[in-house]
């Protein structure tokens, strides 16, 4: 494992949430291992990290302070924009809006958020 490999701490909390937030057992693609996954799954990772990390960074950690669904919106929409960018024509749940999120997945993206934000932060 390359730690500060982008995206791969994205991942790794999804892995995380998903073991922590899903009922029952996850379909196997869900926690897939970083160097199985597709190189446009990874850029859409590596992408979405960086947005929550700049997101961090520019606010001077106030993005912190957001409620717990706002951190998961943002991830879920950071992560939808990326899946266009790759996918033209992306099956609907692969974009679904945040209001159609199972509760599982609100969860999870937050858990996201907040594993990549407090690493930007203790990188200040």
């Amino acid at each position: 494992m390359v730690p500060d490999e982008p995206g791969r701490l994205f991942r790794d909390a999804w892995i995380a949430g998903v073991h922590k937030h899903f009922p029952g057992a996850p379909k196997p693609g869900y926690v897939t291992p970083w160097e199985q996954m597709p190189d446009w799954e990874r850029s859409c990772a590596a992408a979405t990290q960086d947005l929550i990390q700049a997101l961090v960074r520019s606010s001077g950690n106030a993005a912190l302070n957001l409620e717990r669904e706002q951190k998961g919106q943002f991830v879920a929409a950071c992560w939808n924009a990326h899946i266009y960018r790759h996918i033209p024509d992306p099956k609907p749940s692969y974009v679904a809006p945040w209001e159609d999120l199972p509760p599982w997945q609100k969860e999870v993206d937050a858990d996201i958020f907040d594993a990549v934000a407090t690493s930007a932060s203790d990188a200040r």
